[in-house]
């Protein structure tokens, strides 16, 4: 029997545990453990029950060894920029504040107090977001400096949690590039920027590449899920994984990691760092073998999530898709205006969007959805223009992979929207992309190369014309 891999994949609403192994030159998953995740209030900020998550990350493990189906290593992705502080005796300083928190609102001034915006961008290459870690960690450094002053060590969050699993502390690449202070060309922390805005350089750990096996797991986790293996640091950034499983042939393909947030871009070999790409909102984060991610994030269907929760009653996602399909109101919004971040009432801040620019006014769960998945389609057309004005490069295909490639209305938006034909799947990226790092570490895939080839051969694709 081939060797089982796990890839423990923990998303903004849920996590799970994919056990994967290889039979005939094709992946085969199996899921062995889903919970739940969510940002809870406490202390008055947004944050993570990290607790509660490493309960479950131990639980998914325990099922495996239940099973009888011991893998030979483990990994974990989450999301980006968010983290954790531990002092000096390797305790938890504070919450796990997560990154819809309102700490950062100020907080890109007092940073550009110290260097400009412009200057920030040449130098790292990364999209402003609000919530990076260079603005979260000045809202430390200004709001609880005393925090700041205590920490010894900062993990990015899956880090943090292969910390606890093997007791190393390091960092893995495509994470710590999310959060604005990784210097493109090293491909290491900027620790004169981090002098620079005064945050303390000892905390930064040791950044390693995806597919770092970091070691085995500490003798108290063997005991309490009964067998070890190897702790491996996957690409640990959710769509630094689903990148990987891109099952595409070609180093110049357009791809959308569709979910809660819609990443859409390219790869590059070299950073692009311009005046010209900062003005499209573009950003360079890491990816697997040293490539940059070049891409825009795009709000995605946290949209459609939010107004499912508050008007969609019992629909799945799949029957709200098929319902906006039938409408034919015409009304389009920025999905990447800050509004739509974290908004009190998702579809209240549809509407009163499009009432403000005179627009039809979406009722119903179908009519909003129907204008979200519009105005996503448009946005991603017009991702594509800015993309391929700047890289010079024609593109003749579109990969979306990630859960929004069940999306069958949204696919076909997409293909009509860019003119360009878009391939959907596998639904499963950022899970497979996780294992496959780790396969290629073991040396059960030899590369990039064979990994992509290994997808398309794995999993189903569906093809939308334009």
């Amino acid at each position: 029997m081939n060797p089982y891999y796990l890839g423990i994949d923990i998303g903004a609403s849920s996590g799970r545990h994919i056990l994967a192994h290889l039979e005939e030159g094709r992946m085969v998953l199996e899921e062995i453990h889903r919970f739940p995740n969510g940002m809870v209030e406490k202390d008055g900020e947004n944050v993570w029950d990290v607790e509660g998550l490493f309960r479950e990350i131990k639980a998914g493990m325990k099922k495996c060894a239940a099973l009888g189906k011991i893998p030979v290593s483990v990994g974990i992705d989450t999301w980006g920029v968010d983290f954790v502080l531990l002092d000096e005796n390797r305790n938890r300083i504070g919450n796990a504040v997560a990154y819809r928190d309102g700490r950062t609102k100020g907080m890109d001034g007092e940073v550009y107090k110290i260097i400009p915006e412009e200057d920030l961008y040449a130098r790292t290459g990364i999209q402003k977001q609000i919530f990076n870690t260079v603005y979260q960690l000045m809202a430390l450094k200004v709001k609880k400096p005393d925090q700041l002053a205590k920490a010894r060590i900062m993990l990015m969050m899956p880090d943090y949690f292969h910390y606890l699993l093997s007791g190393v502390a390091a960092t893995e690449y495509t994470n710590a590039t999310t959060g604005q202070l990784v210097d493109p060309g090293t491909k290491d922390w900027d620790r004169e920027l981090i002098r620079k805005l005064g945050y303390p350089e000892e905390i930064f750990q040791k950044i390693v590449p995806p597919g770092t096996v970091l070691g085995e797991l500490t003798e108290e986790i063997r005991k309490e899920v009964g067998f070890n293996c190897k702790v491996i640091a996957p690409a640990t950034h959710d769509t630094g994984s689903a990148v990987i499983a891109v099952p595409t042939d070609s180093d110049n393909t357009l791809y959308i990691s569709s979910g809660t947030w819609s990443l859409m871009g390219t790869e590059l070999f070299q950073a692009n760092c311009s005046k010209e790409s900062k003005a499209n909102n573009l950003t360079n984060e890491g990816g697997y073998d040293y490539r940059f991610r070049y891409l825009k994030n795009i709000m995605g269907l946290w949209m459609i999530q939010s107004v499912k929760k508050e008007i969609g009653g019992s629909l799945g996602f799949g029957e709200i898709c098929e319902q906006a399909s039938k409408c034919t109101i015409a009304s389009i919004v920025d999905c990447n205006d800050d509004r739509f971040l974290a908004p009190d009432n998702m579809t209240e801040e549809v509407q009163a969007a499009c009432r403000e620019s005179g627009q039809q006014v979406p009722e119903g769960i179908a009519e909003v959805a129907c204008v979200i998945y519009n105005s996503l389609a448009k946005c991603y057309a017009r991702t594509i223009r800015e993309i391929a004005a700047i890289t010079g490069q024609d593109y003749d295909r579109i990969h979306i992979v990630g859960g929004g490639a069940n999306a069958d209305y949204l696919n076909r938006l997409t293909a009509e929207a860019t003119g360009i034909p878009v391939y959907a799947g596998p639904t499963e990226a950022t899970a497979i992309g996780n294992l496959a790092a780790q396969m290629m570490s073991l040396g059960d895939l030899r590369d990039l190369k064979d990994a992509r080839a290994c997808v398309f051969r794995s999993f189903p694709i569906a093809t939308y014309q334009s």
